[in-house]
């Protein structure tokens, strides 16, 4: 016989998790399915985690949750050859009892997601790939089939959150391939060191953190950005660019990343640090126009599998996390109300979507990805021009500031022309109004 549950989750991911601990809390029988050897196994993230969403899902998560450091300041920089220009925020008000952000490792985390599913009633199962969708005669997903033998389960809704590959949904004819220009392939280091060089090298204490993300010669013209961030006793080093620049390139990801950590001002920062952990993993780039169709009669995504990343601001877990509640809170309401799981009632999980920051985010920014993969001189002529333009206002040489003034707008117009310039602006105003 068939085993039947409320609902199935694929994937041990942050909306993976946060959609099986919503559904096993109120008490739906309901079972995740991992194709890794432990929930997580096959999960990377660059390492930042938003409890503002997680909050939402286990309010005390951080009476036991193994986070790293709660993040205290944010910088922005810009790289050039051998300098960089840029920007902190810090405030002493994240030093709160309920910080905003912290770093994370993941492993660590996917582990205690595991035992918070399991301590509300939720299944996993891991070393277990789902290899397709299984429907009834009107084309309703009624369960998957698995590798294993007997593998076929039933459910009355299945929920994919398998990650940016979203293999299932493509076997099944629910999605496409993935443009080039719309998914990233990041790369990043895990580099222990002495937790005392850490707070001394970032000027923070023993719990707090500091969060530098990175843009600048460092992507090397190519649509991309980099990261490094501070853990307790380690630092994650990263860098990413679309995979449409790497495939017409002649840089490798790890060689961008060794250039990465030689520069001039990162080398100082992880200064004998020794790398423990190497890995590698595509985002979703895309945006509000990359986004697929996110239900159907008897299944919806979330997550990385439905694009679901806010590259302008870097934010992924949040989203991940959230839409997963979010289907997990249909499923659960229509299952109240006593309603089936058609296309019709699972739209829904979109009105959810729609209302939330999820949406209006990606909305407001549906223009960034195109604009910034069809204009590389936002990755390469800028950040020359603007970090030789700060070396020359900030070098005392006898010049008046005035013809200073004019050297530095003759470059810029050299180097793009004056409606150039005007028609960039214009862009950028177009991709973040």
């Amino acid at each position: 016989m068939v085993e039947k549950f409320d609902a199935i989750v694929i994937g041990a991911g942050p909306s993976g998790n946060a959609a099986t601990y919503t559904l096993a809390k109120q008490g739906l029988k309901v079972l995740q399915l991992e194709r890794g050897e432990y929930p997580g196994a096959k999960n990377v993230q660059g390492g930042i985690m938003y409890a503002h969403e997680l909050e939402k899902i286990i309010p005390d998560f951080r009476d036991d949750c193994p986070t790293e450091r709660h993040i205290i300041e944010q910088r922005v920089w810009l790289l050039g050859d051998d300098s960089y220009v840029g920007t902190n925020y810090r405030s002493e008000s994240f030093n709160s009892d309920k910080p905003n952000r912290y770093t994370i490792i993941r492993a660590n985390i996917d582990k205690w997601w595991g035992e918070q599913i399991r301590k509300v009633g939720g299944l996993q199962i891991c070393e277990t790939t789902v290899t397709e969708l299984i429907r009834d005669p009107s084309g309703k997903v009624i369960g998957v089939r698995t590798d294993r033998e007997g593998g076929e389960i039933h459910a009355d809704v299945v929920i994919m959150a398998d990650g940016v590959n979203a293999l299932l949904a493509k076997r099944a004819g629910l999605q496409g391939e993935a443009a080039p220009e719309n998914v990233a392939l990041a790369v990043k280091e895990i580099l222990f060191i002495d937790p005392e060089l850490i707070q001394q090298r970032f000027g923070i204490k023993e719990d707090e953190g500091v969060v530098i993300e990175i843009m600048g010669k460092v992507t090397k013209g190519m649509v991309g950005t980099a990261f490094l961030y501070t853990n307790k006793e380690s630092l994650t080093i990263g860098i990413g660019c679309l995979i449409s620049d790497f495939k017409n390139g002649d840089c490798t990801p790890y060689k961008m990343l060794e250039d990465l950590k030689n520069h001039p001002v990162i080398k100082p920062l992880i200064e004998g640090a020794e790398m423990k952990e190497y890995a590698a993993h595509m985002i979703p780039e895309g945006g509000y126009k990359a986004v697929p169709q996110l239900y159907g009669d008897g299944w919806m995504v979330v997550g990385d599998a439905a694009h679901f990343n806010n590259a302008a601001h870097r934010e992924g877990s949040n989203l991940a996390m959230a839409s997963g509640r979010m289907a997990a809170e249909t499923v659960i309401e229509l299952k109240a109300a006593g309603k089936g799981y058609s296309a019709s009632n699972l739209a829904a999980y979109k009105k959810k979507l729609d209302d939330s920051f999820i949406m209006k985010d990606l909305k407001k920014y549906r223009e960034l990805p195109g604009i910034m993969h069809g204009n590389k001189q936002f990755f390469g002529a800028y950040p020359d021009e603007i970090t030789s333009a700060v070396h020359n206002w900030f070098t005392v040489d006898s010049v008046d500031k005035k013809t200073k003034e004019k050297q530095i707008m003759k470059s810029f117009i050299k180097r793009r022309s004056v409606m150039g310039l005007v028609g960039d602006a214009i862009k950028l105003v177009r991709a973040v109004r």
